[in-house]
C-alpha cells in the first residue's frame, strides 16, 4: 500500500507540472523587486524629501550629515538656485552637486525617503553628468612608495616644485638668510650674523 501512496503522489505531481505557468526570466523579476524596493523607500502620500535625504539615499553622498555639509557649503542647486538641507525636491526637478572634485547633474525621476542599493538608486534619477575626469589627471603629483622613509631636502623640493608651491623657508631665496644660509638673528643691542 505504501507503494501505491507513492505513485499516486507520483502522478498528481505530474498532472501540476503539465499545467504550471513557465517561469519568468530572472530580470524581469530583479527589476519588479527594484520598483517594489523603490516605491517602499518613498514617501507616503503628500509627503516632500528634504534635498539632503534623497541625495544620500540615491547615494551620491556616503551620509547623510555629508549632504546637509554639502547644501550648507552651497554645493548643492535645485534647478539653478542654492538650496538649504530641508528644501524639498520633487519629480522633475533638476539637482546639481559638486562633490568630490566632480560635478553630478541629475534630473529627479522618483522621491524616495530611504537609502537604497545602487540598482535601485540609479532608476530614480537620470543622469546628465558630464564623464568623470580620467584617473591619471586626477591623481596628486609625487606619490611617494611605501617604505621609502622620509624624504629628503632635494626630494622635498622636487615634490614642491611638482606641486608648484611656494619654496620653503630654508631655501636661498628666502631674504632673511645670508650668502650662507645662515639665519640672521636680531638682538636688542643690533643686528648679528
Amino acid at each position: 500500500m505504501a507503494s501505491e501512496g507513492v505513485h499516486e503522489s507520483d502522478d498528481v505531481s505530474d498532472e501540476t507540472d503539465d499545467h504550471r505557468p513557465a517561469p519568468e526570466p530572472q530580470d524581469d523579476a530583479v527589476a519588479a523587486g527594484h520598483a517594489v524596493a523603490a516605491v517602499a523607500a518613498g514617501p507616503s502620500n503628500g509627503e516632500s524629501v528634504r534635498v539632503d535625504s534623497w541625495i544620500w539615499s540615491v547615494r551620491l553622498v556616503k551620509t547623510r550629515s555629508m549632504g546637509a555639509a554639502a547644501c550648507k557649503g552651497g554645493h548643492v542647486r535645485v534647478n539653478g538656485e542654492r538650496v538649504k538641507p530641508a528644501h524639498s525636491v520633487r519629480v522633475g526637478d533638476e539637482v546639481r552637486l559638486r562633490h568630490e572634485g566632480r560635478e553630478r547633474i541629475v534630473v529627479v525621476k522618483r522621491v524616495i525617503r530611504k537609502r537604497v542599493g545602487a540598482p535601485v538608486a540609479a532608476e530614480c534619477y537620470v543622469d546628465n553628468s558630464p564623464p568623470p575626469p580620467p584617473r591619471e589627471t586626477v591623481a596628486p603629483a609625487g606619490i611617494r612608495d611605501r617604505g621609502t622613509g622620509r624624504p629628503t631636502k632635494r626630494d622635498r623640493r622636487e615634490l614642491e616644485r611638482l606641486r608648484d608651491l611656494p619654496t620653503s623657508p630654508g631655501d636661498a631665496s628666502d631674504p632673511h638668510r645670508g650668502a650662507h644660509g645662515t639665519a640672521r638673528h636680531n638682538t636688542r643691542r643690533g643686528t648679528q650674523r
